[in-house]
């Protein structure tokens, strides 16, 4: 069933809600003002339809680094959702984590040569950390009928301007330097001096993140049980702290661009859906060059600036979740200090950007 159709299965309600905030005008939802997220029913996909598949990409945050435990520490999923009683969808009747049996969680990263499965079970809780991708599948599995398959293909520590550098990315040359295009070898250097070749290449990790999620895609029933076809409904996109050098970030906007436009190419989506969640560290007291990306970010999903992208991209606000180190696990900045309240937040953002663009 499309996102238009009256529900069979899921909520009444929790439809209504959503097709209220819609006409209301989603674009304004903040964290309590979406419609709320209720317990899974336990209950299976519609089968018979086509698994959803979202695809996520970016970097460490993105990969997840929210603490769940210990309960003790203020920020840590375990002490909100059983000590502060938020997200009570997330944690059933005796305490226990839930698990949504319509949405299937699909973590896979590039070791070497070869691709490796983190993950591949029904969406809940599991491990030491999360990312964004619990409440997006949480968000996804209550608005859509159809099976939803989240699909995380990516690693930490890696840049836009280099290692996620789109196809055809061209070399650029900033402050006497020049920087590397697709397929270069070199990440920069001064014109006229030796180059010094790394064993890598730009894009390297744009090539591995693809190919390990259509891997997925072309297999899809032993990632979604009892499935026989997936198409890509949507990509998500939350990166930005390795191109905090000011080259890297004077070219973020055009490279977000080159990245929308070349996976809805690799993956035969043009129209997909593209939603991503600004860089956020220090909330808004965010400083340059990370203000730049954020901008760039922003820019990217405003539809006057890139009316190319208009009712198919859309960027969410992510400086309102940043939480300080004395509120969270852990004094770790580049990772929103560990709190998993932001990684929540952001994920519901993200969810509901999501809905509003296939609603559209």
């Amino acid at each position: 069933m499309s996102i238009n159709a009256m529900p069979t299965r899921k909520s009444f309600a929790a439809f209504a809600l959503f097709v209220a905030g819609v006409i209301a005008g989603p674009s304004s939802w903040g964290a309590d003002q979406h419609p709320p997220l209720t317990r899974p029913d336990g209950k299976a996909a519609d089968m018979t339809k086509p698994v959803k598949v979202f695809i996520l990409l970016g970097q460490s945050n993105m990969f997840g680094m929210g603490d769940v435990g210990p309960p003790e520490k203020n920020g840590t999923l375990e002490h909100l959702t059983k000590t502060e009683k938020k997200f009570p969808h997330l944690v059933d009747d005796a305490g226990l984590w839930t698990t949504r049996s319509d949405v299937r969680y699909v973590q896979v990263m590039q070791k070497g040569a070869g691709m490796v499965l983190l993950n591949n079970d029904w969406l809940t809780v599991k491990g030491r950390t999360i990312g964004p991708e619990l409440q997006f599948g949480h968000v996804m599995g209550q608005v859509l009928e159809e099976p939803v398959l989240v699909l995380k293909s990516c690693i930490g520590n890696r840049s836009l301007g280099w290692d996620l550098l789109p196809p055809g990315s061209e070399r650029f040359t900033f402050e006497g330097k020049t920087y590397a295009g697709y397929k270069d070898d070199t990440p920069s250097w001064v014109e006229g001096e030796p180059k010094k070749a790394v064993p890598w290449y730009a894009g390297k990790q744009y090539d591995d993140d693809v190919a390990n999620a259509k891997k997925v895609l072309a297999d899809i029933g032993t990632y979604y049980p009892g499935s026989r076809q997936g198409e890509v409904a949507g990509f998500v996109w939350w990166q930005g702290h390795k191109d905090q050098n000011p080259a890297h970030a004077s070219r973020y906007e055009q490279n977000l661009v080159s990245l929308i436009k070349h996976l809805r190419e690799d993956f035969k989506v043009p129209d997909a859906p593209f939603v991503m969640a600004t860089i956020a560290f220090d909330g808004w007291k965010l400083a340059e060059p990370g203000l730049t990306i954020a901008n760039a970010q922003l820019a990217v999903g405003d539809s006057k600036k890139h009316p190319e992208f208009a009712g198919t991209v859309k960027t969410v606000e992510a400086r309102d979740f940043w939480r300080d180190a004395d509120v969270s696990p852990k004094n770790q900045g580049y990772h929103y200090n560990r709190n998993a309240w932001t990684y929540l937040e952001v994920g519901q953002a993200l969810g509901w950007a999501m809905a509003e663009l296939l609603k559209k």
